[in-house]
Protein backbone atom coordinates (compact mmCIF):
# COMPACT_ATOMS: atom_id res chain seq x y z
CA UNK A 1 0.00 0.00 0.00
CA UNK A 2 2.75 2.41 0.63
CA UNK A 3 4.31 1.90 -2.70
CA UNK A 4 1.02 2.73 -4.32
CA UNK A 5 0.59 5.88 -2.12
CA UNK A 6 4.14 6.73 -2.68
CA UNK A 7 3.33 6.76 -6.83
CA UNK A 8 0.20 8.50 -6.43
CA UNK A 9 1.56 11.08 -4.59
CA UNK A 10 4.01 11.77 -7.25
CA UNK A 11 1.54 12.37 -9.74
CA UNK A 12 -0.26 13.99 -8.15
CA UNK A 13 2.37 16.47 -7.24
CA UNK A 14 3.17 17.14 -11.07
CA UNK A 15 -0.98 17.06 -11.42
CA UNK A 16 -1.36 20.37 -8.76
CA UNK A 17 2.06 21.76 -10.10
CA UNK A 18 1.18 21.47 -13.80
CA UNK A 19 -2.20 22.84 -15.71
CA UNK A 20 -4.85 21.38 -17.87
CA UNK A 21 -3.55 19.62 -20.83
CA UNK A 22 -0.14 20.12 -19.96
CA UNK A 23 1.85 16.44 -20.75
CA UNK A 24 3.09 14.04 -17.81
CA UNK A 25 6.04 12.49 -18.62
CA UNK A 26 6.32 8.96 -20.10
CA UNK A 27 6.05 5.63 -18.27
CA UNK A 28 9.76 4.41 -18.95
CA UNK A 29 10.36 7.72 -17.45
CA UNK A 30 8.14 7.82 -14.49
CA UNK A 31 9.78 3.92 -13.96
CA UNK A 32 12.81 4.90 -13.90
CA UNK A 33 12.25 8.19 -11.37
CA UNK A 34 10.40 6.38 -9.26
CA UNK A 35 12.14 2.83 -9.27
CA UNK A 36 9.00 0.97 -9.79
CA UNK A 37 7.44 -1.37 -12.10
CA UNK A 38 5.75 -0.64 -15.17
CA UNK A 39 2.66 -2.70 -13.53
CA UNK A 40 2.93 -0.19 -10.24
CA UNK A 41 2.78 3.06 -12.51
CA UNK A 42 -0.17 1.69 -14.15
CA UNK A 43 -1.93 1.00 -11.85
CA UNK A 44 -1.44 4.55 -10.20
CA UNK A 45 -1.76 5.89 -13.72
CA UNK A 46 -4.96 4.03 -14.23
CA UNK A 47 -6.71 5.02 -10.66
CA UNK A 48 -6.23 8.72 -11.83
CA UNK A 49 -7.43 8.48 -14.93
CA UNK A 50 -10.34 7.29 -13.78
CA UNK A 51 -10.72 9.63 -10.67
CA UNK A 52 -10.46 12.42 -13.71
CA UNK A 53 -7.08 13.95 -13.13
CA UNK A 54 -5.50 12.69 -16.05
CA UNK A 55 -6.32 11.78 -19.78
CA UNK A 56 -4.49 9.04 -21.45
CA UNK A 57 -4.30 10.19 -25.69
CA UNK A 58 -3.13 7.43 -27.80
CA UNK A 59 0.16 7.22 -29.72
CA UNK A 60 0.55 10.82 -27.33
CA UNK A 61 0.87 10.01 -23.91
CA UNK A 62 -0.67 11.03 -20.88
CA UNK A 63 -2.16 14.93 -19.49
CA UNK A 64 -3.33 16.52 -16.89
CA UNK A 65 -7.16 17.00 -17.13
CA UNK A 66 -9.44 19.72 -17.08
CA UNK A 67 -10.55 21.09 -13.65
CA UNK A 68 -13.14 19.86 -11.35
CA UNK A 69 -16.61 22.38 -10.62
CA UNK A 70 -16.04 23.20 -6.99
CA UNK A 71 -19.04 23.40 -5.00
CA UNK A 72 -18.70 24.82 -1.05
CA UNK A 73 -21.85 22.95 1.10
CA UNK A 74 -21.91 25.74 3.11
CA UNK A 75 -20.04 29.24 3.31
CA UNK A 76 -17.79 29.84 6.99
CA UNK A 77 -20.76 32.99 7.78
CA UNK A 78 -23.30 30.24 8.04
CA UNK A 79 -24.41 27.41 10.39
CA UNK A 80 -22.77 24.38 10.06
CA UNK A 81 -22.35 21.24 11.81
CA UNK A 82 -21.20 17.64 11.35
CA UNK A 83 -23.26 14.70 13.16
CA UNK A 84 -21.70 11.45 13.96
CA UNK A 85 -22.58 8.54 11.37
CA UNK A 86 -24.43 5.84 12.24
CA UNK A 87 -23.33 2.61 13.69
CA UNK A 88 -20.27 1.42 15.72
CA UNK A 89 -17.10 2.09 13.97
CA UNK A 90 -13.59 0.54 15.40
CA UNK A 91 -9.92 0.48 13.37
CA UNK A 92 -7.40 -1.77 12.70
CA UNK A 93 -4.32 -0.11 11.36
CA UNK A 94 -3.03 -1.59 7.79
CA UNK A 95 0.34 0.49 7.96
CA UNK A 96 2.33 2.72 10.72
CA UNK A 97 5.32 4.36 9.66
CA UNK A 98 7.75 7.65 9.71
CA UNK A 99 8.70 8.69 6.60
CA UNK A 100 9.63 12.58 4.61
CA UNK A 101 6.32 14.56 3.49
CA UNK A 102 7.76 15.31 0.15
CA UNK A 103 6.56 18.41 -1.87
CA UNK A 104 3.37 17.39 -2.31
CA UNK A 105 2.12 16.72 1.67
CA UNK A 106 4.81 19.86 2.44
CA UNK A 107 2.93 22.13 0.85
CA UNK A 108 -0.32 20.96 2.53
CA UNK A 109 0.84 21.07 5.73
CA UNK A 110 3.27 23.92 5.23
CA UNK A 111 6.34 22.08 6.12
CA UNK A 112 9.63 21.11 4.08
CA UNK A 113 9.51 18.17 1.88
CA UNK A 114 12.06 16.70 4.45
CA UNK A 115 10.18 17.16 7.61
CA UNK A 116 9.39 13.69 8.89
CA UNK A 117 5.78 12.30 8.70
CA UNK A 118 3.93 9.87 10.60
CA UNK A 119 1.71 7.78 8.21
CA UNK A 120 -0.88 6.15 9.28
CA UNK A 121 -3.18 3.31 6.92
CA UNK A 122 -6.00 2.63 8.66
CA UNK A 123 -8.96 0.62 7.66
CA UNK A 124 -12.52 1.51 9.75
CA UNK A 125 -14.96 -0.62 9.93
CA UNK A 126 -18.76 -0.24 10.78
CA UNK A 127 -20.72 -3.05 13.31
CA UNK A 128 -17.41 -4.69 11.94
CA UNK A 129 -18.01 -4.43 8.24
CA UNK A 130 -14.76 -2.54 6.46
CA UNK A 131 -16.34 0.46 5.10
CA UNK A 132 -13.32 3.06 4.14
CA UNK A 133 -9.87 3.48 4.61
CA UNK A 134 -7.60 6.57 5.56
CA UNK A 135 -4.77 7.46 5.04
CA UNK A 136 -3.23 10.10 7.57
CA UNK A 137 -0.14 12.14 7.63
CA UNK A 138 0.77 13.70 11.06
CA UNK A 139 4.21 16.08 11.64
CA UNK A 140 5.70 13.54 13.71
CA UNK A 141 7.36 16.00 16.32
CA UNK A 142 3.46 16.25 17.43
CA UNK A 143 3.17 13.11 18.22
CA UNK A 144 6.62 11.44 19.30
CA UNK A 145 4.29 8.56 20.99
CA UNK A 146 1.65 7.90 19.13
CA UNK A 147 0.62 4.35 19.74
CA UNK A 148 -1.35 1.89 17.30
CA UNK A 149 -3.68 1.26 20.37
CA UNK A 150 -4.98 5.22 20.44
CA UNK A 151 -5.41 4.77 16.83
CA UNK A 152 -7.96 1.47 17.06
CA UNK A 153 -9.88 2.58 19.85
CA UNK A 154 -12.06 5.50 20.94
CA UNK A 155 -11.25 9.27 18.83
CA UNK A 156 -8.14 10.07 17.31
CA UNK A 157 -8.67 13.80 18.08
CA UNK A 158 -9.41 13.11 21.49
CA UNK A 159 -6.41 11.22 22.10
CA UNK A 160 -4.43 14.30 20.64
CA UNK A 161 -6.04 16.45 22.59
CA UNK A 162 -5.92 14.42 26.14
CA UNK A 163 -2.44 12.96 25.56
CA UNK A 164 -0.98 15.18 23.14
CA UNK A 165 -1.97 18.79 24.09
CA UNK A 166 -3.41 19.29 20.45
CA UNK A 167 -6.81 21.02 20.55
CA UNK A 168 -8.06 20.59 16.72
CA UNK A 169 -10.15 23.63 15.88
CA UNK A 170 -10.75 24.11 12.02
CA UNK A 171 -10.64 21.80 9.02
CA UNK A 172 -11.11 21.84 5.02
CA UNK A 173 -12.50 18.85 3.33
CA UNK A 174 -13.79 17.91 0.28
CA UNK A 175 -15.69 15.07 -1.08
CA UNK A 176 -16.13 13.65 -4.79
CA UNK A 177 -16.68 10.59 -6.68
CA UNK A 178 -14.01 7.80 -7.69
CA UNK A 179 -13.83 4.30 -7.86
CA UNK A 180 -11.88 1.58 -5.92
CA UNK A 181 -8.36 0.05 -7.14
CA UNK A 182 -7.79 -3.34 -6.99
CA UNK A 183 -5.85 -3.16 -3.53
CA UNK A 184 -8.38 -1.07 -2.24
CA UNK A 185 -10.81 -3.97 -3.30
CA UNK A 186 -9.09 -6.53 -1.59
CA UNK A 187 -9.14 -4.59 1.59
CA UNK A 188 -12.66 -3.52 1.36
CA UNK A 189 -14.02 -6.62 0.15
CA UNK A 190 -15.43 -5.00 -3.01
CA UNK A 191 -15.08 -5.55 -6.97
CA UNK A 192 -12.54 -3.46 -8.19
CA UNK A 193 -13.70 -0.09 -9.95
CA UNK A 194 -17.14 -0.02 -8.25
CA UNK A 195 -18.26 3.67 -7.36
CA UNK A 196 -16.83 5.33 -3.94
CA UNK A 197 -16.02 8.72 -2.31
CA UNK A 198 -12.76 10.52 -2.06
CA UNK A 199 -12.23 12.62 1.64
CA UNK A 200 -9.44 14.29 1.64
CA UNK A 201 -9.52 17.02 5.03
CA UNK A 202 -6.52 19.67 6.38
CA UNK A 203 -7.05 19.95 10.02
CA UNK A 204 -5.67 22.88 11.81
CA UNK A 205 -5.36 23.58 15.64
CA UNK A 206 -6.43 26.34 17.59
CA UNK A 207 -2.92 27.74 16.62
CA UNK A 208 -3.54 27.93 12.84
CA UNK A 209 -0.81 24.73 12.40
CA UNK A 210 -1.68 22.50 10.53
CA UNK A 211 -1.54 19.08 12.30
CA UNK A 212 -3.01 16.72 9.80
CA UNK A 213 -3.81 15.44 6.11
CA UNK A 214 -6.00 12.28 5.85
CA UNK A 215 -7.54 10.88 2.12
CA UNK A 216 -10.13 8.87 2.54
CA UNK A 217 -11.68 6.38 0.34
CA UNK A 218 -15.11 5.04 1.39
CA UNK A 219 -17.66 2.58 -0.21
CA UNK A 220 -19.81 4.00 -2.05
CA UNK A 221 -22.49 1.37 -1.90
CA UNK A 222 -22.44 1.41 1.89
CA UNK A 223 -22.05 4.64 3.34
CA UNK A 224 -23.55 7.96 1.48
CA UNK A 225 -23.45 11.85 3.03
CA UNK A 226 -27.12 13.78 3.78
CA UNK A 227 -27.42 17.11 3.47
CA UNK A 228 -29.95 19.15 5.43
CA UNK A 229 -30.13 23.07 4.01
CA UNK A 230 -32.38 25.83 5.21
CA UNK A 231 -33.53 28.03 2.50
CA UNK A 232 -34.71 31.83 2.33
CA UNK A 233 -34.57 35.06 1.02
CA UNK A 234 -32.41 36.57 3.48
CA UNK A 235 -29.19 35.63 2.92
CA UNK A 236 -26.58 37.67 0.59
CA UNK A 237 -27.92 36.87 -3.22
CA UNK A 238 -25.58 34.54 -5.01
CA UNK A 239 -23.26 36.17 -7.70
CA UNK A 240 -24.58 35.93 -11.50
CA UNK A 241 -24.42 32.31 -12.46
CA UNK A 242 -24.00 30.63 -9.45
CA UNK A 243 -25.82 27.24 -8.92
CA UNK A 244 -26.77 25.12 -5.92
CA UNK A 245 -26.80 21.61 -6.94
CA UNK A 246 -30.59 20.05 -7.17
CA UNK A 247 -32.07 23.46 -6.69
CA UNK A 248 -33.19 24.94 -10.26
CA UNK A 249 -31.68 28.22 -10.78
CA UNK A 250 -34.05 31.08 -10.88
CA UNK A 251 -36.16 29.02 -7.72
CA UNK A 252 -37.31 31.92 -4.88
CA UNK A 253 -35.34 29.50 -2.61
CA UNK A 254 -32.20 29.79 -4.56
CA UNK A 255 -31.32 32.94 -4.01
CA UNK A 256 -29.91 31.71 -0.38
CA UNK A 257 -28.70 29.18 1.47
CA UNK A 258 -28.65 29.96 5.49
CA UNK A 259 -27.78 26.65 7.42
CA UNK A 260 -26.61 23.48 6.26
CA UNK A 261 -25.65 20.43 8.59
CA UNK A 262 -23.96 17.21 7.06
CA UNK A 263 -24.83 13.60 7.90
CA UNK A 264 -23.00 10.68 7.16
CA UNK A 265 -25.20 7.50 6.57
CA UNK A 266 -24.24 4.02 6.86
CA UNK A 267 -26.39 1.94 4.91
CA UNK A 268 -27.40 -1.69 5.71
CA UNK A 269 -25.84 -4.68 3.67
CA UNK A 270 -28.26 -5.45 0.90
Amino acid sequence: MLKRERVREHLLGLIEAGRPRDAIPSERTLCATLDVSRPTLRAAVDELVNAGLLVREHGRGMFIAPGKITQELASENTGFTLPRASGTWTSSILELTTLRAGARIGRKLGLSPATELLYIARLRLVDGIPMAIEHLHIPAEFVPDLTRSELEVGELYDHLRDHHGIHVHRAEQSIEPTVINETEAETLGTPVLSAALLIERLTTDTHGRPVEYVRSVYRGDRYRIVSHLALGGSAPRNRPGAHHPGIPPGDPAHRGVITSSTTGAVQPNL
